[in-house]
């Protein structure tokens, strides 16, 4: 069985009437639940009628990350190594047809880069790769995290989809975790996105986080890319993914990100605006969900916003970010992905977690 067959279950489903039918009563019994939510119950914290109740919610939301993480916040940050791409997808700035700066960095430059970043204290980083098989070769990532390994203890790959044999090559090198994004769960949807290449593969990419699941892969993320189809329907797909993964692979930790479409290179424009709230009530009902799993929040958000969500559900947070290709330390960069909100550097973050009593924590876990 893969996660498609759980999707399907829901493709027809009424969402509207669904939603449009949840009661006072069935929130007040949610936030009295003493046992594990149904996914049902999950969606109707996605609904209008929920909204109302967002500070009782909230404070639940708060008192389960308390006991399943305590107060500290994980800290990391993203480089890029190349974005370089052969996908035509009309929402991102590395869309094969755009007239951008490539780059790719050399070993030299990923050292540098590496240098830089670990000089600030920080000891978990992402690595990410525009989807070029061709350019940024399984070779060429394991070459980097040869040189990633000397200055940090945990890190995490954001590239194309791979097969189960080099998502467990990269283990043994030194990968811990994976981020991947289905972008958007509804399938229709999902091909007109997707015009060129590889990722026009609904299903392969689907089952990404589960190859990545059987690898050993100690961490795992997903999300959609909230503003690309209708939020609470997408929300509730990512939700039922990281339930199914979290249930069927109990030694591997799934965790969700919360990431909404930002300006980039293209002239592409969303069809679902997420406002603030609606954002804050996504992750409060994945929290009262998934009470074990963690919740990030990138410099694609706002620092009012970001401030404000420490003590709501969110576990981890980059600083520092860029979305160029050698964006720590060269003059010559790449054009980015998209435009960060957050500029602040860790330094900074550090101290807003502190000033909100909380622990900034510099490295996700320890290698034995």
């Amino acid at each position: 069985m893969s996660f498609y067959e759980r999707y399907l279950e829901y493709k027809n489903f009424d969402f509207e009437g669904f939603l449009e039918k949840v009661t006072d009563r069935d929130i007040i019994n949610i936030i009295n639940k003493d046992r594990r939510l149904t996914e049902l119950d999950f969606l109707m914290l996605l609904s209008n009628k929920a909204v109302k109740y967002l500070e009782l919610l909230a404070q639940k939301a708060n008192k389960l990350t308390l006991q399943n993480f305590g107060k500290v916040i994980f800290l990391y940050t993203p480089m890029y190594l190349a974005n370089y791409c052969v996908n035509q997808c009309v929402y991102c700035g590395f869309n094969i047809t755009n007239n951008i700066k490539r780059k790719k960095l050399s070993l030299e430059e990923v050292e540098r880069e590496a240098q830089a970043i670990s000089s600030t204290g920080l000891r978990h980083i992402l690595i990410l790769t525009g989807e070029s098989r061709k350019e940024s070769p399984v070779e060429y990532i394991k070459d980097c995290v040869k040189i990633l390994r000397k200055y940090f203890r945990s890190i995490s790959i954001e590239v194309y989809p791979l097969y189960e044999n080099e998502y467990a090559e990269l283990v043994e090198k030194g990968v811990d975790g994976i981020t991947i994004y289905q972008e958007v769960y509804n399938e229709e949807k999902y091909k007109a996105l997707h015009l060129k290449g590889p990722k026009r593969n609904y299903l392969y990419r689907l089952d990404a986080p589960e190859r990545a699941c059987r690898a050993s892969m100690r961490n795992v993320n997903i999300g959609a890319l909230l503003g690309l189809y209708d939020w609470r329907r997408e929300a509730f797909y990512t939700g039922l993914h990281a339930d199914y993964l979290q249930n069927k692979y109990t030694d591997v930790e799934i965790s969700i990100s919360l990431p909404r479409i930002r300006p980039h290179c293209g002239s592409f424009m969303p069809d679902c605006k997420v406002e603030d709230r609606e954002l804050v009530q996504i992750m409060i009902a994945h929290r009262l969900f998934m009470p074990r799993a963690g919740i990030t929040i990138s410099t694609r958000e706002s620092e009012k916003l970001r401030n404000n969500l420490i003590g709501l559900g969110v576990t981890k947070m980059s600083a520092a970010s860029s979305t160029q290709v050698g964006g720590h330390t060269l003059d010559d960069k790449s054009d980015g992905q998209f435009d960060i909100n957050d500029r602040r550097g860790v330094e900074e973050m550090k101290q807003l977690i502190y000033s909100k009593g909380y622990q900034p924590v510099f490295k996700d876990w320890q290698a034995i």
